[in-house]
């Protein structure tokens, strides 16, 4: 037999052994078994896909997920979704403890326990990963935010100024900036005070001493 026909026997025979093994692993296939897998994922609800449980308080969920607004204040659909991820996640994996210490009391020999406590250590492992990878990814777009913020706020505190130098009215509408005239007026008092703050500190502190006696002394 030509060796091309072999190889393409033996991916033949391979192929009708990956679709009956297929046949045996396809998962519970009656609908009875099918609403038991489903019993068994909602039983600690770690892998739900709803977050609270039937036997959860709603409200203490509520405030749960409130904590985490007011904490990271998103600003837009993005950072919405990311933190309520983070609740999510977080709300499952405080359920870990509760299940574990149910264990111990449903069941009087410890060592019986060892593989329920051993899933229970892997979705704990698995939520925990889950929540640093969406603080990981929140920070970094807040930072991006904030950073390109304080640079716009920064440019519309420049613009402020040279109009007033030339005695012309502005509003930072105008070139198309979404702060106040109040936000960009306290930018440009603070940028020049921290102007004015490095100019002492460089003098009170870099500068040799005797210039700087020269230079205060006039």
């Amino acid at each position: 037999m030509p060796a091309t026909a072999t190889v393409e026997l033996r991916y033949t025979d391979r192929a009708a052994i990956n679709r009956a093994n297929s046949q045996k692993s396809t998962g519970p296939r009656t609908e009875t078994g099918k609403q038991r897998a489903s019993l068994n994922a909602l039983r600690h609800g770690l892998t739900a896909r709803t977050a609270v449980l039937a036997s959860e308080d709603p409200a203490a969920y509520e405030s749960h997920c409130l904590q985490f607004f007011d904490e990271y204040q998103p600003a837009n659909s993005t950072e919405t979704q990311l933190v309520q991820e983070v609740a999510d996640t977080s709300w499952r994996l405080k359920r870990i403890p509760i299940l574990e210490a149910a264990l111990f009391a449903e069941v009087a020999s410890p060592k019986s326990l060892i593989p329920q406590l051993a899933c229970l250590g892997l979705h704990g492992a698995r939520l925990s990963r889950q929540i640093q990878k969406a603080l990981d990814q929140l920070r970094a777009i807040q930072l991006n935010r904030r950073t390109q913020d304080q640079s716009d706020l920064e440019d519309a505190a420049a613009i402020l100024e040279l109009h007033k130098h030339q005695g012309i009215p502005w509003d930072p509408a105008d070139h198309g900036f979404v702060f106040s005239k109040e936000q960009v007026e306290r930018c440009s008092q603070r940028m020049m005070r921290q102007n004015e703050a490095r100019h002492i500190a460089w003098v009170r502190f870099r500068m040799d001493p005797q210039l700087r006696e020269c230079v205060e002394s006039k």
